[in-house]
């Protein structure tokens, strides 16, 4: 059965984010009725034609259960992400949790590089020139949007 496992077990308050390009961690919240005894491990695939893939580096409790799980060389594709939370315990089945993410939502995006800025004197004012933030995956420039805030005139 699809749903299998003790009411309440399966993990909550599940989210990723990728940051500094290709780093992704996801964290979650055992379950509130999940056994003292819970594991849970985290697979992932990034699309259909790929292979599932179990966390490799796990980020751990202060009772040693996994909790989250740092990705690292993440490549963003077009296809939504698969992402399956499956738990263990010795006294009772533990229901899964899944979901499927867009990677490219959860990115944070790094500053603009190569900020300059020329000012002079005469009416011109002020020539503010950047280049986009690196990303996980191609991006033209004219996608971004971009805010300036002066603080000193």
């Amino acid at each position: 059965p699809v749903f299998a496992g003790m009411n309440g077990s399966a993990i909550e308050n599940f989210s990723c984010v990728i940051y500094n390009i290709f780093l992704m961690n996801c964290t979650w919240q055992a379950g509130r009725d999940a056994p003292a005894d819970t594991q849970y491990c985290l697979f992932w695939q990034k699309s259909r034609d790929e292979e599932e893939m179990e966390c490799e580096l796990y980020i751990k409790d202060e009772n040693g259960r996994n909790m989250g799980c740092i990705f690292q060389n993440v490549t963003i594709g077009t296809e939504k992400a698969y992402f399956l939370v499956k738990g263990y315990s010795k006294d009772s089945l533990i229901q899964f949790y899944d979901e499927y993410i867009d990677l490219y939502k959860i990115e944070i995006l790094t500053a603009p590089l190569n900020v300059t800025a020329h000012c002079s004197r005469d009416s011109v004012g002020c020539i503010i020139m950047w280049h986009p933030p690196l990303t996980s995956r191609e991006e033209k420039a004219k996608c971004f949007q971009y805010e300036i805030s002066i603080q000193n005139k």
